[in-house]
């Protein structure tokens, strides 16, 4: 998660560039750098400052900067603390070529003990000054057997060697006035004017020079030069991309082309389980490191148990995470709303761990309870989308989820990286309290790993089966969601969804109560969302499908109409319910990540073909700052 913000022209670039990445400041706080160049020089000169954008404008106002190409770069570490040298641009061992880069290179470490037997000098702890040294090297190579080749080339064949995802920006003094962009995973965008071009890792980075934008795929370049934009794949073949008109105000512009803030942040959702996964975990050891705590490991062993205050979707998330860490770490967990836990006289326990969960870190009632926990001899955790935000401000340790700003009102990809923080959590404290070894902690980190692809898998395949669902089911008066043990929550989740933006009432209910009242609600007339899905590996959970089969066959035999969400491959449900969302295989308590999609498309295409406004839900606020 960071912004890059590039430019090739006759205004001068340094302006240019620095409105551009204060404009996508969000995408990264850690440091910031820019490097600048200039036909009349043989250098690229580079500053960069640790910490928010306006310490780099204070460098820069102590250490001014002229060119008329440049690039800059906010940052979000994930290799490498956030310091001056671990600041983007990145250099090569000439200081000629640079480099900014928005993403992970996984085999960087191969790379780099390559580059080193082969003289190469690294100063930085960052996986991208690799990608510097790799050109440099590609160029040398060419240089020895007497073909001497342009950057573009150069940049295409490191680009093959490099494993994990990218979008690059790349700059060589030796050939002034051109900028090479490598697009593989994160986004980035590129600006066409009048005599000038832009590269950004979003629209509204350059949408105040140009509105005429081409936006890459994944495995395409782009070389920007005062001539213009040629784009090429990673083979040097030529391709075309439609330029596309903006045609939006600034706030649209951050649409990204999507007709909702709400869907666009469901689409978001792989990046932001990326997001705040990186930087937290080892592959290697399967080590989670979370690097905010004031906290000492020791303290965390020692926790006698969790009380985790939070409120609405955040409260959800809680839910969920109550069984993940009660599994994985086999501490008790204790789940408040935030609203509620200060009125019931709660007990002190000096060796309680108080957990806030909150989206804008600002939210009053999460406040008032974590007050009331720190009142009480307790140590409180805050799991917040807001860097700063007052909940982390007073907590001695917070787990920053990296969703990026969320515009809609009902929360979407904040969910999903609270339920990835939560899970990091979990692990750390199964490791610290000896419950998990090794072994079993690089297997859960590859499982998690590998759910940012399956939420896409799902994005692609199951957006249009819930737009149909939503036609068939936009007209009911209630809903019922119905899921055992951790996919509970999610029932309650996929619940709230529908109701805040469809205004449909909707229920969330775990499935072993049907007979307990619920029963009585079923007819024709009553859709009811069933999670179903199951780990072949697990035995619990073939037990939990088998008694939900059975609470699906009690909604059938009253003639209601079932839409299940169940496992690929499951053949056994498609012959019990009338409409199934097929979703990929995943572990028990990883599973809830994948299943919120579905759930969340279809609330959204209810409420679209509804006619509600989907991101501004009446009588709802996005932070909630009062009791």
């Amino acid at each position: 998660m960071c912004g890059i913000v590039g430019y090739v022209g006759k205004k001068k670039v340094v302006p240019v560039i620095i409105e551009g990445l204060r404009r996508l400041e969000y995408r990264g706080y850690d440091s910031a750098g820019i490097a600048v160049g200039s036909p009349s020089r043989s250098t690229l000169e580079v500053r960069r400052a640790p910490g928010k954008l306006a310490n780099l404008e204070e460098v820069l106002r102590e250490h001014p900067l002229e060119g008329s190409y440049g690039i800059g770069h906010t940052r979000w570490a994930t290799h490498g603390r956030p310091t001056e040298e671990n600041a983007h641009p990145h250099r090569d061992c000439t200081g000629r070529i640079v480099v900014v880069h928005n993403g992970i290179v996984e085999n960087y470490l191969d790379l780099k003990r390559e580059l080193t037997a082969q003289g190469h000098k690294f100063v930085t702890e960052t996986d991208t000054e690799i990608i510097a040294h790799l050109i440099e090297q590609v160029q040398q190579e060419a240089d020895a057997a007497g073909q001497p080749i342009p950057l573009e080339v150069a940049v295409r064949r490191a680009v093959k060697r490099l494993t994990g995802a990218f979008a690059l920006g790349v700059l060589s003094a030796a050939e002034p006035d051109k900028i090479v962009v490598a697009r593989f995973g994160p986004p980035v965008i590129i600006g066409v004017g009048e005599g000038e071009s832009f590269v950004a890792s979003d629209v509204p980075g350059i949408l105040h020079h140009t509105r005429n934008i081409y936006f890459l795929a994944d495995g395409d370049m782009a070389i920007l030069t005062l001539a213009g934009v040629k784009l090429t794949d990673f083979d040097g073949n030529p391709i075309e991309r439609a330029l596309t008109r903006i045609q939006w105000d600034p706030i649209q512009a951050e649409k990204g082309g999507y007709k909702h803030f709400m869907l666009k942040e469901i689409w978001e959702q792989p990046r932001a389980v990326t997001d705040t996964t990186l930087g937290r975990v080892s592959l290697d050891s399967g080590k989670v490191f979370l690097g905010e705590m004031k906290i000492s490991d020791e303290e965390l062993a020692m926790a006698s148990s969790i009380n985790i205050a939070a409120c609405g979707t955040s409260w959800h998330s809680a839910l969920a995470g109550k069984y993940m860490i009660e599994r994985l770490a086999r501490l008790p967990v204790d789940v408040d709303y935030a609203s509620e836990y200060r009125y019931r006289n709660p007990i002190p326990d000096r060796n309680a761990l108080g957990l806030l969960i909150t989206q804008s870190g600002e939210t009053a009632d999460t406040l008032a309870a974590q007050r009331e926990m720190i009142s009480l001899g307790s140590k409180t955790v805050a799991i917040c989308n807001v860097v700063d935000a007052m909940v982390a401000r007073e907590a001695h340790g917070a787990i920053y989820t990296h969703a990026g700003p969320e515009i809609g009102v009902a929360s979407t990809k904040a969910f999903t990286a609270q339920l990835t923080a939560l899970f990091l959590l979990a692990l750390k404290l199964g490791q610290l309290r000896g419950r998990l070894d090794t072994a079993q902690s690089v297997a859960l980190i590859e499982e998690l790993s590998r759910i940012p692809s399956k939420i896409e898998e799902v994005l692609r395949s199951c957006s249009s089966q819930c737009e149909q669902l939503a036609k068939d089911f936009s007209t009911a008066r209630d809903f019922l969601y119905l899921g055992r043990g951790i996919h509970f929550p999610i029932a309650l989740e996929g619940a709230l969804k529908l109701k805040e933006i469809s205004y449909i009432h909707a229920e969330g209910y775990p499935a072993g109560e049907m007979k307990h009242g619920p029963n009585a609600l079923i007819d024709e007339t009553l859709p009811v969302v069933v999670l179903v899905t199951r780990d072949e590996s697990d035995p619990a959970s073939k037990l939990r499908y088998e008694k939900t089969l059975s609470n699906i066959q009690e909604v059938t035999a009253r003639s209601g109409r079932v839409i299940a969400v169940a496992t690929e491959g499951d053949t056994t449900i498609g012959g019990l319910v009338e409409h199934v969302i097929p979703i990929p295989p995943a572990p028990e308590l990883l599973s809830p990540l994948i299943e919120i999609v579905p759930l969340q498309l279809l609330a959204y295409y209810i409420a679209v073909r509804r006619g509600c406004d989907v991101d501004q839900p009446r009588n709802l606020a996005k932070s909630v700052t009062v009791e």
